[in-house]
């Protein structure tokens, strides 16, 4: 249960605020798989412990995520993701992509670069984030390398 939580980052100090980081980062690990349907998710007090952050601040992530059909309570046993998840979580993580993708592209359009050299560094970027990714797995030992 533990080690999904160790990939979480949270910035205290960013404009995002923590509740809301961890709404957002626990719907994108159940939209990469590393989260799923019926996992029991650490309780309220443990990840508090765990981010070292206020309880009330993951209690509201929590509800949060319940009122989003991400995660369910399971009668004396705590909080589960839903088991019909991942579906509603890819669209999210897709929406806020899409998001990101267009306010990127409206301040590089908005500064002067052409469509080609968009088309480059999209280019250029994806192919070296892929390959970061692909040795982060390899090096996890969950790729196929």
């Amino acid at each position: 249960m533990g080690m999904a939580w160790m990939f979480f980052s949270i910035d205290a100090d960013g404009d995002i605020p923590i509740y809301e980081q961890i709404v957002r980062q626990v719907k994108l690990a159940v939209a990469d798989g590393i989260l799923v349907g019926g996992q029991m998710v650490p309780s309220v007090r443990q990840l508090a412990s765990d981010l070292a952050i206020n309880s009330n601040t993951i209690a509201r992530a929590y509800q949060e995520l319940q009122s989003d059909h991400v995660l369910e309570p399971l009668r004396g046993r705590g909080m589960v993701v839903r088991r019909d998840a991942m579906k509603r979580c890819t669209k999210a993580r897709n929406s806020l992509v899409a998001e990101s993708v267009r306010r990127a592209l409206a301040d590089a359009l908005a500064g002067g670069m052409t469509t080609t050299e968009l088309r480059e560094l999209f280019e250029t970027e994806l192919d070296r984030q892929s390959a970061i990714i692909e040795k982060a797995k390899y090096v996890s030992g969950n790729g196929n390398a």
